[in-house]
């Protein structure tokens, strides 16, 4: 069954199901699969066929949500952005998968339209509102736009034909675009129903933005699957969170560290209620024990997930069983997944030996966006080389040890240090710069800067730092510029980032 029908599969069976809750308006079933329904007439009615890529741009929403499943019904392929990234970012995007529509709730339109981000030819519309005067190439759009008498499109899809392009920053600082199948989508659906015990029963929490694999598919999507409730928040907001779960009795959500420790920080945390809960998941990058202990703490299971975008993403994570007795693990393979751990030439290790952490499941990506050579590297021989460093105890647990890509994440997102460096680089008096990533409790981890000026010249972190306003997102931002006489390299020139790494810490460690 492709994802295109599993909306209405839950509204033949029951109707009357709430499935969907956001900001006080309820969708059962059977209404959430008109609108559906609606609007896969209304793209359609714009000329969207099979293969052509939606993108979309704006915070969690049910016509967001619902675009994906309209897409799965016309054979359509789904692009949601990162709100976070800056316009000259999401231009590149645009361009590369060059959406036959594009759609942004009307704030991001307004910024879209004002800095010409998408290139010409693309189809331009405005969710929520009617397009200003002076936005040139842009329409309003909305479900109730679709002709009463166009009958939503019920196409037969195959289920490995791509319907989810999400980005993710690769090591080299070029974004690419990962494509998920229907069979992906329902394989990482499988998984989650397995990891948390789920069922038409639960009531999930969604905070996380549904641009990412993780707000998306990690507990949402199969929800929505399983005949489970979804409540859904635009945005996360630490104190509306809390008042959900108690409110609404929530069962299930996902919270990265960093929107746990502001959970905790929070003043209503001491007596919120959390009773509800059967756990909390976690993940996106190494949480600490200390987190998962204070949580804990509130009788609620923390289970952590490890994957990638290109992994669907759930293929390792702990079930609740095991959070007591391996808190801190990623857990076993998902079901449907295998995973191994191997040396450089490609060896599998033994127990407690650590290595690069290889996938294999049907929820993995079919490949990177037009990128053919990339994808065979990826998944070279059918495993996906994650990239991530790790190790299995005695009893079969996956522990991640570290990252072999540089890649830092802050908040949950990630960080290409070669996005960053570019920018750094572009300064006259900048002779070498580097990037790497420092420990913070609040956001797991904190971008820090390191350069080396050219002769004679002296840098100012002040200027050089507000170079990166209106380029790149603020979570891309160094939090501190370090200015050394030279950057360390090996014999072959290469910078030594953990040595990087370790004057980062000796710096943090005197200033403390």
């Amino acid at each position: 069954m492709s994802v295109g029908h599993w909306i209405h599969a839950v509204a033949a069976s029951q109707p009357r199901k709430r499935l969907l809750r956001f900001e006080g308006e309820a969708f059962d079933a059977a209404r959430l699969a008109g609108v559906v329904d609606t609007l896969a007439a209304a793209l359609a009615a714009a000329g969207v066929g099979r293969g052509e890529v939606v993108g979309w741009l704006g915070c969690n929403s049910p016509a967001m949500l619902g675009t994906l499943f309209a897409c799965a019904r016309i054979g359509a392929i789904f692009m949601p952005l990162n709100w976070r990234l800056a316009p000259p970012e999401h231009r590149a995007l645009l361009a590369e998968a060059a959406p036959r529509l594009f759609i942004a709730d009307v704030p991001f339109a307004a910024v879209c339209a004002a800095e010409a981000v998408v290139p010409a030819g693309i189809r331009c519309v405005a969710a929520g509102g009617a397009a200003p005067p002076g936005w040139t190439g842009w329409d309003a759009f909305a479900a109730a736009a679709a002709p009463p008498a166009l009958a939503a499109p019920d196409a037969t899809v195959d289920t490995d034909a791509p319907l989810l392009l999400c980005y993710t920053s690769g090591s080299t600082g070029r974004p690419k675009g990962v494509l998920l199948s229907h069979r992906a989508l329902a394989a990482n659906a499988d998984a989650s129903v397995d990891m948390h015990g789920l069922t038409a029963a639960d009531h999930v929490l969604t905070t996380l933005p549904l641009f990412h694999v993780g707000g998306l598919n990690i507990q949402t999507t199969p929800a929505l699957r399983a005949g489970a409730t979804v409540t859904l928040h635009p945005k996360f907001d630490p104190g509306a969170t809390l008042d959900a779960i108690a409110r609404d009795r929530i069962t299930l959500t996902v919270l990265v560290p960093a929107q746990l420790e502001a959970l905790l920080a929070h003043p209503h945390w001491p007596a919120a209620d959390l009773s509800s809960l059967r756990a909390v998941a976690t993940g996106s990058t190494l949480v600490p024990k200390p987190l998962i202990d204070a949580v804990r703490s509130r009788g609620v299971p923390v289970i952590q997930v490890w994957g990638a975008t290109e992994t669907g993403p759930v293929v390792c994570c702990q079930r609740i069983r095991d959070a007591r007795a391996k808190a801190g693990s990623a857990g076993r393979a998902a079901v449907g997944a295998t995973l191994r751990i191997v040396d450089l030439d490609g060896r599998d290790l033994p127990a407690r030996a650590s290595g690069e952490i290889l996938v294999r499941a049907p929820q993995l990506m079919s490949g990177y966006l037009r990128d053919p050579d990339a994808s065979a590297r990826a998944l070279a021989g059918g495993w996906f080389r994650s990239g991530d460093s790790g190790h299995f105890d005695g009893d079969g647990f996956l522990w991640i040890d570290g990252r072999l890509k540089d890649m830092i994440i802050s908040g949950g997102e990630n960080v290409s240090p070669a996005e960053v460096e570019a920018v750094l680089l572009e300064c006259p008096e900048i002779a070498e710069a580097a990037v790497v990533g420092r420990p913070d409790p609040a956001w797991g981890e904190a971008v820090v800067a390191v350069v080396a000026p050219r002769p004679g010249a002296r840098v100012d972190a002040a200027r050089v730092l507000a170079r990166y306003q209106g380029r790149l997102a603020r979570f891309k931002h160094p939090r501190e510029l370090i200015v050394v006489d030279a950057l360390p390299r090996t014999a072959l020139g290469k910078v030594r980032k953990e040595d990087l790494r370790r004057l980062v810490a000796q710096r943090e460690g005197r200033a403390a």
